[in-house]
């Protein structure tokens, strides 16, 4: 029976370029999406660019320019490379989307109306040389729980969710001045009202959150749940649809998630669906998975979770929370400032993009914080690409092209091959399912690992003189083991898997056994990988090099 999956990838921020950081933290949300519809699963794939808050409007101040201005470009840009990637979204949106304004909008009153949403007057930190009233990020102070340096919204090194009222020893960030304090008018949400709930919910996914969103999750909710300013001092932005309220806009962290809502209620709507149906506690055949890295984790576990609980009761709160740890870079944190970072951009134009999707599951931060070096890369697609993957393709299907002119006789398939391939999907697609995209990959190693040893034990070029029936037998469980292969990868290597079929001529990738029959004929038999020598990583180095 067909399901229904909801896949949310994280929105990343409009003001830098892509790094190795998001990809590695959103790459297992295009690898569930192949994975569930090549299934002939109904899914909805979405994500999108987040446009507002301080940072840009920081930013657009810095360089006398309008904020749209900043935003803009880095999200055309964000499109293009979530497209050189391969991820297939149904939609990427943006937060500066009509839509979106509107649907959060609805939802801000919805809450207000719901009774989660209420006035108070408080006192907010004001820059007396700047004459303005101060927004959390435009705050600098010292973390009232480790001390460490924070902003007003979040402590750098524990990153604690924090209000600007905790934060002690508070300086305004665009002049260095100590802030005073004065009254002003908000709008808050009372996240209070769900700490039961939350709990139960951190309770009930105890085997479908990753480790690292459990223990964070269960952290904030320790620390004391506060309720958080839902409007915020600001020009730019979604306009808060209160009277009164005009000079403000509804604070960026519940409208950015909200985007999981407005823009899966866009593509439910261009299909036909009924998006409060499809997204219901109530709709059996339903997954949901939200996608993200490390530092996003307050926001889906509990701040998400809440907002759908105060817009309405029967909405279905997230099943998996698919939460990468941190990438550091040649042993070091990633910094811009520093120049210890690398663009996504760039690394495709070092690598085949299948190469670049293996390792960050191979190498990818699934558990705990990794380390990606140029070198790493290169040793993996040298020893698994080159040669365990393609090392068994190549070699079988060139030997037919060279001895047979490409002609593939129909042979017998083992019945433990045939076995041990409908055992290897079953357990592929579990892991994938449950968001171990690691071991997955290590179980399609293991499947091709194996092909590569019945070959050897065969030994064809020895049948070929001596005994043409098991060739021909040994050469089509060869094929029909590629084949599979060709379908078990494709939701980490799509490109790959193309070729393969491209040569084997096969149907486009489902998530079934591929059965083979009759002779097949090969036309040219494409090298899948190439090795990287030490010419090639010359030049893969000059473009790191590069500005």
């Amino acid at each position: 029976m067909s399901r229904d999956i909801f896949i949310g990838g994280a929105w990343p921020y409009a003001n830098y370029y892509l790094h190795v950081g998001h990809l590695a933290a959103l790459l297992p949300g295009d690898i569930l999406a192949k994975y569930y519809r090549g299934n002939g699963d109904r899914v909805i794939y979405v994500s999108g660019s987040d446009c507002h808050g301080t940072p840009i409007t920081e930013r657009a101040k810095k360089e006398h320019v309008t904020p749209d201005q900043i935003a803009t470009p880095y999200h055309n840009e964000f499109k293009k490379t979530f497209d050189r990637l391969g991820f297939e979204y149904d939609k990427y949106a943006s937060t500066m989307d009509e839509h979106h304004h509107k649907y959060v909008q609805d939802c801000f009153l919805r809450l207000k109306e719901n009774g989660y949403i209420y006035e108070k007057e408080i006192q907010q930190d004001f820059c007396e040389t700047c004459n303005c009233f101060l927004s959390d990020r435009e705050i600098v102070g010292i973390c009232p729980h480790c001390g460490g340096k924070s902003t007003g919204d979040q402590c750098e090194v524990c990153a604690a969710s924090l209000d600007s009222n905790e934060v002690l020893d508070k300086h305004c960030k665009t002049c260095g001045n100590k802030t005073i304090m004065k009254t002003n008018k908000h709008l808050y949400f009372e996240l209070t009202k769900f700490e039961t709930e939350l709990q139960q919910l951190i309770n009930k996914n105890q085997s479908s959150w990753r480790k690292n969103a459990l223990g964070e999750a269960q952290k904030y909710i320790d620390m004391g749940l506060v309720d958080r300013a839902a409007t915020r001092q600001l020009d730019w932005g979604i306009k808060v649809p209160v009277k009164g309220y005009e000079d403000k806009r509804i604070y960026v962290w519940i409208e950015a998630v909200l985007g999981y809502l407005s823009v899966g209620q866009e593509v439910a709507q261009q299909r036909g669906i009924d998006f409060n149906e499809f997204m219901s506690d109530t709709n059996s055949k339903l997954r949901t998975y939200y996608v993200h890295g490390k530092d996003n984790i307050p926001f889906h576990t509990t701040i998400f979770p809440a907002l759908l609980l105060g817009l309405r009761s029967d909405y279905r709160l997230p099943d998996y929370i698919v939460s990468s740890a941190y990438v550091n870079l040649n042993h070091e944190k990633m910094s811009k400032s520093k120049g210890n970072l690398i663009t996504v951009n760039k690394l495709l134009d070092m690598f085949d993009l299948d190469t670049i999707r293996f390792y960050f599951i191979f190498n990818g931060p699934e558990i705990r914080d990794t380390n990606c070096s140029l070198d790493e890369i290169i040793q993996t697609h040298n020893k698994f690409l080159v040669g365990v993957l393609g090392n068994f393709v190549n070699r079988n299907l060139s030997f037919i092209k060279k001895k047979f002119d490409g002609l593939i006789t129909e042979g017998k398939i083992e019945t433990s091959i045939r076995e041990l391939t409908e055992h290897t999907y079953q357990l592929v697609g579990s892991f994938i399912e449950k968001g171990e995209f690691k071991n997955a990959l290590n179980a399609m190693i293991e499947y091709i690992s194996f092909g590569n040893k019945y070959y050897d034990t065969q030994q064809p070029w020895i049948q070929v003189k001596e005994n043409i029936e098991e060739f021909h037998d040994t050469t089509y469980n060869c094929v029909y083991m590629i084949a599979n292969m060709a379908n078990l990868i494709a939701p980490i290597m799509p490109e790959t898997s193309k070729k393969i079929k491209e040569m084997l001529h096969l149907p486009e990738f489902q998530w079934k056994v591929q059965e083979i029959s009759g002779d097949i004929q090969l036309d040219d038999i494409n090298l899948l990988f190439e090795r990287i020598d030490e010419n090639e990583k010359i030049r893969i180095l000059e473009i790191e090099k590069e500005d």
